[in-house]
Order: C-alpha cells, then structure tokens, then sequence
C-alpha cells in the first residue's frame, strides 16, 4: 500500500505535544498512542505520581474531541457511568440524561475500586461501544478509548477485575518511576507551569489532530504489509502461551491458562500500530516482540506452584519469547 507521509506526521505532531507535557515516561506515551491508532482501550498499572492521569489528559488535549476523568469508589453506582432516565413532570416524559461515558477519552481512575457492577457497566461499554438504559440502545462515540488505572501498592478495600474482563482491554501497561535525569525536566517543568499565570480567559486551542485524521491513519495501520512469516510467528507466540511445554517442560509447569483468539487480534494490531508509528512501511518480529508482554500479561493466567516461586507473567513471557524462533 501507499503510506501518506502527512499522516504520519499527523500522529508524529501529536506524538510531540504529549512528550512535551509527559516527560520520563514515554514507553506509556507511545502505549496511549498505540491504543489510539488500533482503536482499543488500556489498563495502566503503577505507583501513584507517575503521571497516569495527566498523560491521557494531554492527550485529550492534543485530539479532536472530550475527555473525562471518574473517580471510581466503593460507592459508585453503573448509572453514575451510563447516564440515567430523568423524570419530567411537566409533561410526565423520561427523557435519557448521558452520563460521562459519552466522551471520547475516559480515564477510569483506580478502577479496582468500584464494585462488579460499576466494572461491568464499564466493561460492557468498552466491548460493544453502546450502552442499554431500558428497551432502548444508545451508540457511543465513533471515537471513544478507555485508560483504566490500578494503584499496585494499595490492594485493601478493592474488587480487582477478574482475568476474563480484563482481556478486553488491548493493552497492560505497567509504569515505572522515571530516571533521575527525567525527573530533574520534571522539577524544571513544573516550576515554568506554575510561575505563568492564568490567563483571564482561555480560549479553546485547535486540536493537534482531528478524529478524521486519526480514523485515517487507523486505516493505514490496519492495511500494513504483513507477511506471511510475520504472521506465523505471531501465531506461534499466542498458541505458545497455551501449551508452553513444547518449548521447556518448567514452562508448562507454570501456567494455568494461555491467551484468547481476542489476544491473537490485539497482538497483529498493535504489532501493526508499533510498525507504523516507527515509520516502517511493513511489519517485522521485532514490532511483534516489542509489543508481546504488554498484550500478553494480562491474558496468561500463572497457577499457584509458579505464584508460590515467585514466576510473574513477565518472567514467563520473557522466558517463552526467547525459545521461540524468530524468522
């Protein structure tokens, strides 16, 4: 296929405002990115501080469209997502008042505090982008991404998502703490953000790119080239992580269960997105590769012999992707 430089550029224009506002972590800027351009939704795990929130804030900023952040407690309720039916006395009507789902960016903060019902609510938007209030369906956005956070150090009084709601989410993230030299631009950043002074009124800046041209460059990263021996390894990483033990009897021994065909389909998109975003007019093992544990680690289920040696999905991915050959 013809790959529109302009496009690309878009996204690349786009790419440079978030870096500019989110410094010290760009392995969860380009994860944003490819959650963008293969149309998904991702969960972010890490410690509190490291810029989760923000990061899809300026996003927000930099696309055409609305964001929304929700704090999600124990109290929460699934129409506090959703939106609810309003009564109207003045002609004894209901009318459906939309909740914050509706905008195109939702970042659900802590989501593992909610109960199962607000998770499934959440969930059920992600998977089939419409939400039932009664007998009547409303769509949402053609442009709509969810990030989910996960606070990993505080686990009392949370309801974690179980493994089979959390494969509907294309990517886990999972943050660090920045470098020192990151988190000295950091101090110098918001030092500069805190010295400029309101302006008396802001006027709404022009997106960086519109959602035409980000449903545009999802087009050219679905019709990447693929080739024949790309897409078998591919394969062979996904049906890998169900029976592991053709590549080292200890592999087999650790897990429970492997990835879903919907893992198989997250790994050729996002493959495709890293390829595209890196300027390349084909995918290679190496797009395949640098996306696999983000795609994977919240699809393979470890049983307990592996938790009691202290094995992670990561370790086990790392272990599984280095038998595998690479064409």
């Amino acid at each position: 296929m013809n790959i529109d430089n302009a496009r690309r550029e878009d996204i690349a224009r786009l790419h440079r405002f978030v870096s500019a506002r989110i410094l010290g972590q760009e392995h969860l800027v380009e994860r944003l990115l490819i959650a963008l351009l293969a149309d998904g939704h991702l969960i972010v795990e890490g410690a509190p501080g490291l810029a989760k929130t923000r990061a899809v804030k300026v996003l927000g900023d930099g696309i055409e469209g609305d964001f929304h952040r929700i704090q999600f407690t124990p109290d929460l309720l699934p129409a506090d997502l959703t939106g609810t039916e309003i009564y109207r006395p003045q002609d004894g009507s209901f009318a459906f008042q939309r909740g914050p789902l509706f905008h195109n960016l939702v970042l659900a903060d802590e989501v593992n505090r909610a109960p199962a019902k607000v998770q499934s609510a959440l969930l059920e938007a992600m998977a089939e982008r419409q939400i039932t209030i009664g007998r009547e369906s409303y769509p949402l956005p053609p442009l709509f991404m969810v990030m989910a956070t996960q606070n990993p150090i505080e686990q009392e009084g949370t309801y974690p998502l179980p493994e089979a709601q959390l494969d509907r989410f294309l990517l886990h993230v999972n943050v660090a703490y920045p470098t020192p030299a990151a988190e000295k631009e950091i101090l110098t950043l918001a030092r500069k953000e805190a010295l400029e002074p309101e302006p008396a009124q802001v006027k709404e800046p022009e997106p960086i790119v519109t959602q035409a041209q980000v449903f545009a460059a999802r087009r050219e990263v679905l019709s990447l080239f693929m080739s024949d021996d790309v897409e078998k390894y591919l394969l062979e990483i996904v049906f890998a992580t169900r029976g592991p033990g053709v590549y080292g009897a200890e592999l087999g021994e650790w897990l429970a269960y492997g990835g879903s065909p919907r893992a198989t389909l997250s790994l050729d998109r996002t493959a495709r997105a890293h390829a595209w975003l890196r300027g390349a007019d084909f995918v290679t093992p190496d797009d395949v590769r640098h996306v696999a544990n983000d795609v994977l680690r919240h699809r393979i289920i470890l049983n307990y012999e592996a938790a009691a040696d202290g094995i992670t999905p990561d370790r086990f991915l790392d272990e599984l992707l280095s038998r595998i050959p690479v064409p």
